[in-house]
């Protein structure tokens, strides 16, 4: 399992493109990984043929432990997978990486026609460690629905059918979600953030009015939305006041000299934040355009590596489900993120008079260990300055 950033520690196998037994062509996509960012098609190291997969689909591995193993040219391929099969089939090689192949055992070839035999006579498609458990546990597989690809029986739903076994049956109106994949991995991260930053809130109602009547203008010539012209802001405010574009290291502050802009984008699945890199250099037209792009690849799944990565600054919208205000989660390694709500037109003072403004909601959290709050509040200041007068 590669690691694909600082912050990875596992990832979770989601589908093999190759079947075992297959034969595999350096270079070529071998398995695809989930990560806590993205999906990501890992490259098959060296031609041969692939003996064996050490993990099943679904499992979520640790970085540094093999994922499969590739037969060379010339080697018997049942005689490799035969070496590995103990490995796969005992706990203890998810917690250590394979250094060394063990001592060879006899074992029949793997034979891929078997699989789809057993399914086509009944019987139900179960990973063998899920078989094993179930025999040790004595757990009917007949009796288990299979959460892996196609429904595959995996060891978590053997485990999870030996546990409700041996306790009082569950009320019948409640349902029971697996908490895994990217909602596990959003939410270790976020525990990891509140546990290990000092993050503080603050939080201030701005008069927009200017920014709204800027953007009736300028979307005669090219279309944008308030987020573009936050990314804008934001890139310019942070070029402004640098603490808020660093990073804890250790004894050291690192302050970033360009502003790489996240921007919170909700899917199904989860969040997934693209990064608008050096946003401080280019002008409106082109954040819009890049970011539009980021969103359209989001949705889509279609997403890579360097367009999540390297963020100095999160921004997250939530105006367009109706929220005025939030206290956002600091990403991890960053020292702001600003939470935008949603733009209302009401009554409110403006040169002595009660007249209708367009007011928003901004919260900026921080982590009080990098800067304290006076600096803090004036970046809040400058973002809503340059809001008003982006160009």
């Amino acid at each position: 399992m590669p690691r694909f950033g600082l912050t990875m520690h596992e990832g979770t196998i989601q589908r093999f493109f190759k079947a075992e037994g297959e034969r595999v062509t350096a270079g070529e996509p071998l398995y695809e990984v989930e990560t806590e960012k993205v999906l990501y098609q890992v490259e098959a190291p060296a031609s041969g043929t692939l003996a064996i997969a050490l993990f099943d689909e679904g499992a979520t591995v640790e970085c540094g432990l093999a994922i499969a193993v590739i037969a060379e040219a010339g080697e018997d391929v049942a005689t490799v997978a035969a070496r590995y099969s103990r490995i796969k089939s005992a706990p203890a090689h998810r917690d250590s990486p394979v250094t060394s192949p063990p001592p060879a055992i006899q074992a029949a070839a793997v034979n891929p026609s078997q699989t789809a035999a057993a399914s086509a006579s009944g019987r139900h498609a179960a990973s063998p460690v899920a078989r094993k458990l179930a025999s040790e546990l004595g757990v009917d597989l007949d009796k288990i629905a299979g959460s892996g690809p196609g429904g595959r029986i995996t060891r978590e739903d053997v485990e999870r059918a030996a546990k409700s076994a041996a306790q009082p049956p569950a009320a019948p109106s409640a349902d029971r979600v697996a908490f895994r994949g990217v909602r596990k991995v959003i939410a270790e991260r976020m525990h990891q953030s509140l546990h290990s930053s000092a993050q503080i809130t603050i939080a201030a109602e701005a008069d927009v009015t200017p920014a709204t009547e800027l953007r009736a203008r300028l979307s005669r010539e090219f279309d944008f939305s308030y987020t573009d012209m936050m990314i804008h802001a934001v890139a310019r405010a942070l070029m402004r006041h640098p603490r808020m574009n660093a990073r804890l290291e250790g004894p050291e502050i690192v302050v970033f000299a360009s502003a790489n802009v996240g921007v919170a984008v909700a899917l199904d699945e989860g969040l997934i934040v693209p990064v608008v890199n050096r946003a401080e250099r280019k002008s409106l037209r082109e954040i819009a355009l890049e970011s539009r792009a980021l969103g359209e690849k989001a949705r889509a799944g279609q997403l890579k590596l360097e367009d999540v990565t390297g963020g100095t600054f999160t921004i997250t919208n939530l105006g367009m489900f109706g929220i005025d205000a939030f206290t956002p989660i600091l990403n991890p390694g960053e020292t702001g993120i600003l939470g935008v709500g949603r733009i209302v037109e009401k009554p409110a003072v403006y040169r002595g008079e009660i007249v209708k403004r367009a007011m928003l909601w901004l919260s900026l959290t921080f982590d009080h260990r990098v800067l304290d709050g006076a600096p803090a509040a004036d970046f809040l200041q400058s973002v809503i300055e340059f809001f008003n007068s982006a160009a």
